[in-house]
């Protein structure tokens, strides 16, 4: 749009569809929504469209990107209903939300970096037989266990979550947890220790299985955490048209 609008003057569906390179059958639907107040009408019963309008759009096109087509509807819904502080609170939501994610991402990388395996001098370890508490290629509950400075009784419930998958011991039927075991182990122990539970850390102990290893985890987190830095730019974003709307509306 190319000058500013003034309250009041008149537009077309198709004034506002251009504006945001959408489609006037989806400004239509926006404002069947609650997305958009209700349009005014023509003797002739065409919709029109003013400033107040073009506002809400902008605000609506503005929040998606950093709360979700779902949270930004519910939000402008709440807004052109007169419920304020709902669609405050709804936008205070989705805040703690990517902040829970970017703890959660911090906490993954703090883990990582926690790991350092060593694993040269550990893959000579493995080689040192049974005699303290090791098996052929890995090592028993106990010696992981005290590695960790944890409870046989622990890993067995992070088996149980899904956190661990240790082999039995074809001669003993002991359990044997091989260096990717351990790993996951380590970083089990890691977000435990940064209060996530177990039903939190066993997404993120199949992502490092399915990366293949911590390596390319880590280059995973770099398309993870630019992605949280965006979505909060966005949020600001949103929260800026979004106050410019409530002014509008007064």
């Amino acid at each position: 749009m190319g000058s500013k609008l003034q309250t009041g003057e008149r537009l077309r569906p198709i004034d506002l569809a251009r504006a945001h390179g959408l489609s006037t059958q989806a400004v239509r639907n926006y404002e069947e929504a609650g997305i958009l107040p209700a349009a005014g009408r023509t003797p002739h019963g065409y919709r029109t469209y003013t400033s107040l309008h073009a506002g809400a759009l902008r605000a609506f096109v503005a929040l998606v990107p950093g709360h979700g087509h779902r949270t930004a509807t519910a939000v402008m819904r709440a807004v052109n209903d007169g419920a304020v502080d709902e669609a405050l609170r709804l936008v205070d939501d989705s805040h703690v939300q990517l902040r829970d994610d970017r703890r959660t991402l911090e906490a993954v990388e703090r883990a990582l970096r926690g790991l350092e395996p060593g694993a040269g001098a550990e893959a000579a370890d493995e080689r040192a037989g049974a005699a303290d508490g090791s098996a052929a290629a890995g090592r028993f509950i106990g010696r992981l266990a005290a590695e960790l400075g944890i409870r046989p009784a622990t890993l067995r419930a992070w088996e149980r979550a899904g956190l661990v998958r240790p082999r039995r011991d074809a001669r003993t039927g002991y359990r044997v947890y091989d260096e990717a075991d351990a790993r996951d182990a380590r970083l089990a122990h890691q977000l435990r220790r940064g209060g996530y539970l177990l039903e939190q850390i066993a997404p993120l102990i199949v992502r490092v299985r399915e990366a293949g290893g911590t390596e390319p985890l880590e280059a995973a987190l770099l398309g993870w955490r630019a992605r949280v830095s965006a979505r909060g730019r966005a949020m600001l974003s949103g929260a800026a048209e979004l106050e410019a709307y409530l002014r509008e509306r007064g």
